[in-house]
């Protein structure tokens, strides 16, 4: 998966970008306050790394249940 996509799951989601520092993008949920980072741009992000984001981000769940 590329980090564009990822980027647009977390948007998609109710994340929203509040702050960049080189090429970390860092995203913060309104409700839950909850911050991921995402390195953009790359276009192919280990595995490992998508599963650890969507899991911080708490998509992980639902992607499988969908």
């Amino acid at each position: 998966m590329d980090s564009s996509r990822l980027i647009r799951m977390l948007l998609d989601d109710g994340w929203q970008l509040v702050r960049i520092r080189g090429s970390h993008h860092h995203f913060k949920h309104a409700t839950t306050n909850a911050r991921v980072t995402v390195v953009h741009p790359k276009k192919d992000l280990a595995i490992g790394t998508v599963r650890a984001v969507l899991k911080a981000a708490g998509l992980l769940n639902r992607l499988y249940s969908s």
